[in-house]
């Protein structure tokens, strides 16, 4: 019984290896391959790229876009939680609160912090 197990358990492993290995290999044999000097050139926008690639980005839209997914999460635990507050009862409303009151104190250091003021560089 238990070495049926593991047989589809290999059976599973095997596939997830092989179909993306067979896939990249038929893609590869179906594509048009024509190697010219204007693909390998950086595309921006049509014209011609000036200027290094690389350049340093304020920090603060790293902080920006983090605060914003962190707000963003929160609203995908809440809205299941509104929906079926009825069935859920007073343990889950005890849970949702202290999960509200940890993000409330995240905000409240990130605004001691300063770090939702947007100075320029």
């Amino acid at each position: 019984m238990y070495t049926n197990n593991y047989v589809i358990v290999a059976i599973f492993l095997g596939l997830g290896i092989l179909l993306p290995m067979v896939a990249l290999t038929v893609g590869k044999w179906l594509r048009p391959s024509k190697p010219v000097d204007e693909k390998y050139t950086t595309y921006e926008s049509g014209n011609e790229p000036v200027g290094e690639g690389q350049i340093r980005f304020n920090i603060r839209y790293y902080l920006f876009a983090l605060m914003f997914v962190i707000f963003d999460v929160e609203t995908v635990f809440l809205y299941p939680w509104a929906v079926a507050f009825n069935q859920l009862g007073l343990f889950a409303l005890v849970e949702m609160c202290i999960f509200i009151a940890l993000l409330a104190i995240g905000l409240i250091y990130a605004w001691k912090k300063k770090v939702l003021q947007w100075t320029s560089v």
